[in-house]
């Protein structure tokens, strides 16, 4: 009896700790449904690394609605390293009280105010790149503060990380976030070094895929133990990479340097670039002091829409001539965009003969074929109408620029007829 007893015993410790196992069941995933398109937004690093204060973040917020940039789609104002205090008795983090004396969610109220949306910055590691605490060891209390500010959007880097595997790292970030119950971008900042695109679509809605990005167009700058890189040298990086983007999931190939000192050209044929890689569009610059040449650029709404695209298919370079690439991206209703950038130090002529040179892309299945279909041709950066495909397409691309174009047809408009 006392041996019976005994096993009925460990049979009701058995199955209380097997359910308690399950109702701490942990869900790995990020949250459905946010970034549906490339999110659009600011980062304080580029330009400001780690002096960001409440009052930069509020006054970026304001000229974000005033210069046109919200009514552009852009809507994310993203706090990068160096907000952090220290974290109290219990663990929980607090921003720096001198740089942010109001607190995060009175800050996030007021960002929330203009209709934009706030982004924060953690890391995996112990420390943040910048030296401030990281959220290794502190997740889960990390994710409760940040709903609790209100915070939209997260940046988490990978500093600090000894010993630790990234896609188990990120996805202890994304269980944490599901646990606190608000929905979050999650901007996985891992650099590529463990091959994001392969598990970040499930755990995060992009992910970086290089190192950071240099305020150069065609260069690279060596710090010993780690090298930025020029817009071109990232470029190259997105090779092989377009069939893991979609809504919901995006390459990134670092925020943006329009704006910080590159001549207009090449900062034109960034933003360009960017929007065919379907990538983030996160500005990098002061959006309190730009020239309309800077805003002009960002604000592009024909650009923007080919980034934002409902498809999301990210674009892909078909060929090279004379350093001169091109460039195409499958759009919503047959539509297409093509791109001719050239990357020498000369200006380039370029000859396009739309009606023999049929195009398919075999990862959309999508068809440019001016055979059978006539299409109009549209400028973006002169924003004219540019005759069809009939005809040859000519143009002098200059150095360092960009000729952007998008095709639109009629499926029954046979070409010829």
């Amino acid at each position: 009896m006392k041996k019976l007893l005994l096993s009925l015993a460990a049979l009701a410790l058995s199955s209380s700790a097997l359910g308690q196992g399950n109702n701490y069941a942990q869900n790995y995933t990020k949250y459905e449904n946010l970034a549906m398109t490339p999110p659009m937004g600011w980062n304080s690093w580029n330009k400001f690394a780690c002096n960001v204060d409440e009052k930069l973040i509020r006054e970026t917020a304001d000229a974000m609605v005033s210069s046109g940039m919200k009514a552009a789609g852009y809507e994310y104002i993203n706090i990068d390293d160096c907000w952090h205090g220290d974290r109290d008795s219990l663990g929980f983090i607090h921003p720096d009280p001198k740089r942010f004396p109001s607190g995060m969610k009175a800050l996030a109220d007021y960002v929330h105010s203009k209709g934009l949306k706030l982004g924060i910055y953690s890391d995996a590691g112990s420390q943040t790149c910048g030296g401030r605490p990281g959220s290794r060891g502190y997740e889960f209390q990390d994710a409760q503060q940040y709903a609790k500010w209100g915070i939209d959007y997260l940046k988490y880097d990978w500093c600090n990380t000894e010993g630790l595997k990234a896609e188990g790292a990120y996805k202890t970030i994304a269980a944490a976030l599901r646990k606190a119950g608000r929905p979050v971008v999650l901007s996985i900042c891992e650099w590529g070094t463990d091959k994001p695109w392969e598990w970040g679509p499930a755990v995060g809605h992009l992910w970086r895929t290089t190192g950071d990005i240099y305020n150069c167009f065609d260069c690279v700058k060596d710090h010993g133990t780690w090298k930025s890189w020029g817009v071109m040298q990232i470029l190259d990086m997105q090779e092989g990479l377009r069939q893991y983007a979609g809504p919901g999931r995006w390459n990134d190939p670092d925020m943006m340097e329009v704006g910080n000192g590159m001549p207009v050209h090449e900062e034109r044929a960034h933003f360009t670039m960017w929007t065919m890689l379907a990538a983030p569009l996160i500005a990098g610059n002061d959006l309190r002091n730009m020239t309309k040449e800077t805003l002009a650029i960002l604000t592009n709404p024909e650009a923007i829409a080919v980034n934002q695209d409902k498809l999301g298919i990210q674009g892909f370079k078909y060929s090279t001539k004379d350093s001169v690439e091109t460039w195409l991206k499958p759009l919503d209703n047959d539509k297409w965009a093509v791109v001719f950038l050239n990357r020498s130090k000369a200006p380039q002529k370029v000859s396009f003969d739309w009606k023999n040179t049929p195009i398919v892309d075999d990862l959309s299945k999508k068809e440019l074929n001016a055979g059978k279909t006539t299409y109009k041709i549209r400028n973006v950066w002169t924003r004219k109408e540019q005759g069809n495909t009939k005809k040859t397409f000519t143009a002098t691309v200059p150095s360092h620029d960009v000729v952007m174009l998008v095709l639109s047809g009629d499926k029954a408009k046979v070409a010829g007829k």
